[in-house]
């Protein structure tokens, strides 16, 4: 039975968190999403920020799964990254928590979120850093800092994804994949 609640707790946390962000979301709220009494939650976790941490956790574990989901021991590199680095943030724009995290730490810059959302970009730059490694051993690209390359990876799959759509019309898949073969793969020149 304690861990039915503590699962109803961690899906009402995440539905108040999705719906009202970090900051408005209180443990009163969450009792009431979850049909419990506020001491229960208290059982579980020892503050709001706990609770917090646990469900992010959990957001990690599933975005890195959605990025595994898309690896293909028959293609490149290239191509394994890209696909894994688009279904990332395809999972950032679709996941109702992520979606609410990134606009408070726009709008309001709630310390807590600026944190979450650090290890999270954290979290992916990791992942990313570890194929690279894997593609160096193979042989499959040259050799090269894995941290700062999975980093300007992210960056510039951010930026094509969600800066460039902001103005313009949004880039489709296929030209995302075309910009970032041109740009880290081949480079500019002749």
């Amino acid at each position: 039975m304690a861990i039915d609640r503590k699962q109803l707790i961690i899906a009402a946390a995440t539905k108040s968190f999705s719906l009202f962000g970090y900051k408005a979301t209180t443990m009163d709220q969450v009792a009431k999403l979850a049909n419990v009494g506020k001491g229960t939650i208290y059982t579980f976790f020892k503050n709001k920020e706990e609770l917090f941490e646990e469900i992010v956790s959990t957001v990690i574990k599933e975005m890195k799964a959605a990025a595994e989901e898309t690896k293909d021991d028959e293609r490149s590199f290239y191509e394994n990254a890209h696909q894994a680095l688009y279904r990332i943030l395809e999972f950032r724009k679709e996941h109702q928590l992520a979606i609410k995290l990134f606009q408070e730490k726009r709008e309001l810059g709630t310390p807590e979120v600026l944190e979450v959302t650090k290890r999270v970009e954290q979290a992916i730059v990791d992942y990313i850093k570890e194929k690279i490694h894997v593609a160096i051993e193979k042989g499959e690209i040259k050799q090269c800092d894995p941290e700062l390359t999975a980093f300007i990876m992210l960056k510039l799959y951010i930026s094509l994804i969600f800066d460039w759509e902001q103005d313009r019309k949004p880039l489709d898949k296929d030209e995302i994949a075309e910009l970032f073969e041109l740009y880290l793969f081949k480079g500019l020149s002749n």
